[in-house]
C-alpha cells in the first residue's frame, strides 16, 4: 500500500508533457473539452468533500486524515484486502490518452467499490454514500472521454465491488480511513492530469 501511495505523490510532482500528435486532435473537440470541464469540477467536489467525509466517520484518534504515518498500517490495508490504486502520470508518449483515461476509469472503479463495501458497516454513512456518488458521476464522465476516443476498446464490465475482511469495528475504521486517503491522493492526479488536458487553462498547464 505505502509504495503505491508513494508513487502517486511521486506522479502528482511530475510535470505535464506535451500531448502526443495521436491524442492531439480529440482533445481539442470542444465536446470533449466540455466533458473535461465538468470532470474537473467533480475531481475538485471530491477532494474538496474528502475531509468532511472523514471526520464524519472516522472516530478513531489515532486515524487523522493528514497523518504521516500511513506506512504502519500497510500491513492491515493487505490483510483488509485494500488493492493499491492504480499509479496516474501526466499524458505523454509513454503513457498515452487511452492509458490515462483508462487508469482514472478504473481507480475509480476500484474507490467507489472500496466505498460500497465499507458504508454499510458505518454507523455515519451519509457522507460517504454522497461521496461514492460523487466519484461514480466522476467515472461516467471519464467513460465518455472514453467513448469519444476512437482508438478505445471497451473493456467488459466489471462488478466494481471489492470483498474486504473486516472482522471488527477497528477493521472498519482503518478501512475507511485508508481508501479515503488512497482516494484523496489518486484524486489529486486526476485533477494534475485533467488540467493537463484542459485548452482552457492556458500556460497555468505546465505549472
Amino acid at each position: 500500500f505505502l509504495p503505491a501511495v508513494f508513487a502517486c505523490f511521486m506522479a502528482s510532482a511530475a510535470r505535464s508533457a506535451p500531448l502526443p500528435e495521436s491524442g492531439s486532435a480529440l482533445v481539442e473537440d470542444p465536446r470533449f473539452q466540455e466533458i473535461l470541464q465538468r470532470s474537473r469540477s467533480l475531481t475538485q467536489k471530491i477532494l474538496d468533500s474528502i475531509a468532511d467525509t472523514h471526520s464524519s466517520c472516522i472516530h478513531t484518534e489515532t486515524l487523522k486524515l493528514d497523518s504521516s504515518d500511513i506506512g504502519r498500517f500497510s500491513t492491515m490495508a493487505t490483510n483488509i484486502g485494500i488493492p493499491p490504486a492504480p499509479v496516474l502520470t501526466a499524458v505523454s508518449e509513454n503513457f498515452t490518452l487511452e492509458t490515462g483515461l483508462r487508469v482514472m476509469h478504473d481507480g475509480l472503479q476500484l474507490h467507489q467499490g472500496l466505498l460500497s463495501s465499507i458504508a454499510p458497516r458505518l454507523a455515519e454513512k451519509d457522507k460517504v454514500v454522497a461521496l461514492m456518488s460523487d466519484v461514480r458521476d466522476l467515472k461516467i464522465q471519464i467513460a465518455k472521454m472514453q467513448k469519444m476516443n476512437q482508438s478505445h476498446i471497451a473493456a467488459p464490465p466489471t462488478s466494481g465491488s471489492v470483498e474486504l475482511r473486516l472482522p471488527g469495528e477497528f477493521e472498519v475504521q482503518v478501512a475507511a480511513h485508508l481508501t479515503l486517503v488512497q482516494l484523496q491522493a489518486f484524486s489529486w492526479d486526476v485533477a494534475r492530469c485533467l488540467r493537463s488536458l484542459d485548452r482552457s487553462a492556458g500556460d497555468d498547464n505546465q505549472s
